[in-house]
């Protein structure tokens, strides 16, 4: 594995701005994950480090190597698409032996064999290499286009939104798996995704692009607890982030310059009113089994909270709202503190 970086690193398009100055260092053995809505800028981030994408200006960094005017095949990376891309009429063992067989690297056969026959033990799919990728589930049809890029031992992985195409169960299971590849195999990984619960549950570190500019780069939970702006506050969290006018629900006074207050299931502090006064009204609860989202309107506003299934609150029960230890940002958006 290897370390990766890209400095000051533009693309454009035309007249369009993809990549807008972004820098960036991936340690060896490192799980990155760089996480934005569609547009932000993540696929052709990761095609500029894969070299599918010549830059305007910058410098992309593999390994203390200068690879910027590298062809891909120059680079030693090994990308992961969207889409499976396996061949159908192949086996699993053969198309986890294509890249191994190919004229630029092309191994002796036992080595093939003992190279492809371990990365299906650690993927769980060595009672599939005799199957036509046509007779596999989705589950495993990505398991053998992850392992098809595992067989290469490249500097570092590329993966473009590898589990978007998976049901929500099989997506779950998946993420765990490919958690547990990279830290057996002590993979450098960079990964895009606009979902937040990817990026929470497998990153090292989330970097969250805006634009084509890299606004913010952290732990999960650096991101999750101390967001720079309001972009970076909406980009994790379930209930999303709650963003409401400075003042309108006591807070014990934030800063002059806070304009909007953003405020987190864990910010509110919620009681059932006393003496017919209440701040807000409970508009409808959304039971989800061990837990319930209580939604609130304060004013023109509504609020979510996530509260426990037995929830003592009812639709129309009027409520106390306050806050604590919640976040503050400025009219442009940018984190204010006390």
């Amino acid at each position: 594995m290897a370390d990766v970086a890209l400095k000051s690193v533009v693309k454009r398009f035309g007249q369009s701005t993809a990549v807008a100055s972004v820098e960036l260092s991936i340690a060896d053995g490192e799980f990155v994950v760089l996480l934005g809505p569609t547009g932000a800028g993540k696929t052709t981030t990761l095609r500029i480090v894969a070299g599918l994408e010549r830059i305007d200006s910058g410098q992309v960094w593999i390994g203390g190597r200068d690879v910027t005017r590298i062809e891909p095949a120059g680079r030693d990376v090994a990308f992961v698409f969207q889409q499976y891309s396996l061949y159908p009429h192949l086996s699993v063992y053969d198309n986890l032996a294509f890249p191994l067989r190919s004229p630029a690297r092309r191994m002796a056969e036992p080595d093939v064999r003992r190279r492809v026959t371990d990365i299906a033990e650690i993927l769980r799919i060595g009672g599939k290499l005799q199957n036509r990728a046509t007779q596999l589930s989705g589950g495993e049809m990505q398991r053998v286009a992850i392992g098809r890029a595992l067989v290469r031992q490249p500097s570092i992985y590329l993966m473009d939104e590898p589990l978007s195409s998976l049901d929500a169960k099989l997506r779950g299971n998946m993420r765990i798996e490919l958690k547990r590849i990279q830290q057996d195999l002590g993979a450098t990984l960079l990964y895009v995704t606009h979902d937040q619960i990817e990026a929470m549950t497998m990153a090292t570190r989330v970097g969250v692009l805006d634009r084509g500019r890299l606004v913010q780069t952290g732990t999960p939970r650096q991101i999750y607890e101390d967001p720079a702006t309001i972009y970076v506050a909406t980009r994790l969290g379930v209930p999303q982030i709650n963003l409401l006018p400075a003042g309108l629900i006591p807070d014990g006074g934030g800063p002059k310059s806070a304009a909007m207050v953003g405020a987190r299931t864990e910010h509110l502090r919620i009681a059932k009113a006393a003496n017919g006064s209440a701040l807000g009204t409970v508009e409808w609860i959304e039971h989800l089994g061990d837990q319930s989202h209580l939604h609130i309107r304060v004013g023109e506003r509504r609020i979510t909270s996530l509260v426990g299934a037995d929830t003592p609150y009812a639709t129309n029960d009027g409520v106390d709202v306050s806050l604590d230890n919640a976040l503050y940002f400025d009219a442009s958006g940018s984190r204010v503190r006390r």
